[in-house]
């Protein structure tokens, strides 16, 4: 009977960790060709090390599970031809997609060894690992949360983040190579919902911090390229948290012609912002669902469809507030008091939707060419009508009712805001890869067509002991009113071509990236040209490390926000702001502790003019609408990579920036030597 038990408990033992195996397994698959681009049927694909493997099918196509998290080597062979060896290193669940090209001959190719250093060659590049931000401990959470850490913003309750002194307008995102945007009315902080991008079905992040290429768009601080997952089985997770909860699901067909990608949250920010100070009935709520659909048309064309439906409710019904403030001096002591007392409430509503539809079309193993087209949505209803009257005065502990006992002001005041926005906007563009020897071409066109209706009417009254702010003997004045309203269109056309080629051998290699990006839009009728060109060397040292550089013009047209002055009229007249940057910095790899580590350095200088200034309005950003300052902003940042704390991806960052007006051509020389001087002596 033992004997049975024990054969039993080995093949259950066998079995789980086989399944095991296979849960982590990754995946890699493609297509073999031979020198003409015909494909090959027939041919071994085989992990060294193994008995077994698997042929390609009639189309040249194979698909193998392979080990994730360790290094590997897969074998292409067929008779009469060289065979083909690719070394790999994937995480779990991660997939490859290769193309492979036999050669006839009886030559065994020597081997080679894929690395990826993008992440090192590219200015301004940052890749942080998907499942680390999910693993994030933030109020925030979402790819945002890290990005902020990376940048050095630090508001808990929005996920919006400034980089190298520009705004959050002022930042790219884009899902698959969508744009994808986010409500303009909303307040940061206590109305803001979910962020776009949904962590559990991301795939590559790829963040530029500047110095970005000129396949990204017009805007002047930085790039969040976003890629989601192409499921190649079922698969899924859910969450449940105190402020948020999730759920997501994945899956393929049999043969992988087509799959899917579905995710849905749903978040209260209710239990943080019941502790502020202002007392009352806080109800913010959001949820959104998200979907990503694939299909496999033949060998040569695959379909994707990309969706997402997100709204947004915040509902404040304010009842009471008190500050207190102490005053010392060697006179005296005082504790000054403000009671408010509310009545009223504040409704608002953000609803965005987004469709999108991509064709990508695999020409050969060199050419792939994309059309995409899609349309977003974003409409947004703001309603504010809260009273408040306030006492102010010295505040009395010692009965332990801290009442005000002498009464130094009082007065009334009243918010009130009917406010709708909608913005609709229509996609058509085009971009084309091409890979020729040591070159990396490529291009795109675009065209968009945009809609906004805008409707706005806010007021405010203050009266302080009797008296309407600003006073006036004759008439009663509000102290703030906006109202205006606007139907229009924008059409705007851009695109861009660039050229990727590297130079030198393995050992000492130099990349280089020039390309020239240009936009037109019906508003102001203005023509942009951005021309940019990066650079980064690997010098032939026992040190592994690279130089990197990039300069280029960052311009950024006007949209909704820039145009509204700050009485709440349009100036359709405004230019795009502009700017010149340059970036230079190193990538440094070494082992310490015992670990791989990375040492990165950036200086940076951006000079730019026709800036449209902006400032916070309580929670709000409010810009002026007029292209009336010049001004600079220049910095280093410095970041240590690596495992601090073993097997948990880990970064030290410092960063100094300074921001100012425009200052003489001969201190900017001095600038631009103190960056080089800094970098060499940093080196």
């Amino acid at each position: 009977m033992k004997p049975r038990l024990s054969l039993l408990f080995f093949l259950l033992m066998f079995f789980s960790l086989e399944s095991l195996a296979q849960k982590n397994a990754a995946t890699v698959s493609g297509f073999v060709v031979d020198e003409t681009e015909q494909p090959m049927a027939g041919v071994s694909v085989l992990i060294l090390g193994r008995q077994s493997g698997i042929t390609t099918n009639d189309s040249g196509y194979f698909s193998i599970k392979v080990p994730s998290g360790r290094a590997f080597a897969i074998e292409f062979s067929f008779t009469g031809y060289r065979t083909e060896q690719r070394n790999f290193l994937l995480s779990e669940d991660e997939s490859e997609m290769v193309r492979i090209r036999l050669i006839k001959g009886e030559t065994t190719l020597s081997e080679v060894i894929v690395r990826d250093q993008r992440d090192r060659k590219e200015t301004g590049l940052i890749r942080p690992n998907p499942k680390s931000v999910i693993n994030l401990p933030s109020v925030t959470t979402g790819v945002e949360s890290m990005i902020k850490i990376f940048v050095g913003s630090n508001n808990e309750l929005t996920s919006q983040y400034t980089v190298r002194g520009g705004s959050y307008d002022e930042n790219l995102v884009y899902v698959n190579d969508f744009e994808v945007f986010r409500p303009y009315l909303v307040r940061n902080g206590q109305q803001e919902g979910l962020s776009f991008i949904n962590p559990e079905m991301v795939r590559n992040i790829n963040f530029y911090n500047g110095g970005f290429q000129a396949r990204y768009g017009d805007k002047m601080s930085s790039v969040l390229d976003i890629q989601y997952k192409q499921p190649k089985r079922f698969g899924g997770s859910a969450y449940v948290g105190i402020l948020e909860q999730g759920l997501h699901l994945e899956g393929s067909s049999t043969d992988q012609k087509w799959g899917y990608l579905v995710g849905a949250r749903n978040r209260s920010n209710r239990n943080l912002l019941g502790k502020q100070e202002t007392q009352g009935n806080y109800v913010p709520s959001s949820s959104d669902i998200q979907g990503l659909l694939h299909y496999q048309i033949n060998k040569r064309w695959r379909a994707e469809l990309f969706g997402n439906y997100s709204m947004s409710k915040f509902s404040l019904n304010p009842e009471f507030s008190q500050l207190t403030s102490s005053v010392y001096s060697p006179y005296f002591t005082a504790n000054l008091g403000l009671d408010i007392y509310f009545a009223g409430q504040e409704r608002d509503q953000y609803q965005t939707n987004m469709l999108g539809l991509s064709f990508i079309n695999q020409v050969n193993s060199n050419l792939r060419l994309k059309w995409m087209v899609s349309r977003f949505e974003n409409d947004e209803q703001e309603n504010i009508d809260i009273q408040g009257a306030y006492l102010f005065g010295d505040r009395d502990f010692d009965q332990g009712s801290a009442e005000i006992v002498n009464p130094l002001g009082a007065g009334v005041f009243h918010q009130y805001a009917r406010n709708a926005l909608n913005i609709q906007n229509w996609n058509f563009s085009h971009k084309g890869y091409l890979d020729k020897r040591n070159h990396h071409i490529q291009w795109g066109a675009s065209y968009d067509r945009t809609n906004i209706k805008d409707k706005l009417h806010e007021w405010e009254y203050q009266d302080s002991a009797g008296y309407s702010i600003p006073f006036h003997p004759d008439m009663l004045q509000l102290s703030k009113l906006l109202r205006s309203n606007a139907d229009f269109n924008i059409d705007k056309f851009s695109g861009f071509i660039q050229d990727n080629w590297r130079l030198g051998d393995t050992a000492s290699q130099v990349t280089i990236s020039t390309g020239l990006r240009f936009h037109y839009n019906t508003l102001n009728e203005q023509l942009l040209l951005s021309p940019r060109i990066s650079a980064s060397l690997q010098p032939n040292w026992k040190r592994d490390i690279i130089f990197r550089a990039a300069l280029g013009a960052y311009h950024q047209p006007s949209f909704y926000r820039e145009i509204r002055r700050y009485d709440g009229s349009l100036n359709m007249d405004i230019k795009a702001q502009q700017s010149l940057q340059g970036v230079l910095g190193f990538d440094y790899s070494f082992t310490g502790f015992g670990r791989p580590m990375r040492w990165t350095t950036e200086a940076y200088y951006k000079h730019m003019w026709d800036v449209v200034p902006y400032d916070i309005d309580n929670v709000r950003m409010r810009y002026f609408g007029e292209n009336s300052a010049k001004a600079y902003a220049m910095g280093v940042e410095m970041r240590l990579h690596g495992e601090l704390v073993k097997d948990a991806e880990s970064w030290i960052s410092l960063g100094f920036m300074n921001t100012k007006k425009k200052t003489s051509k001969a201190t900017r020389i001095k600038i631009i030597r103190w960056m080089i001087i800094t970098v060499l002596s940093t080196v």
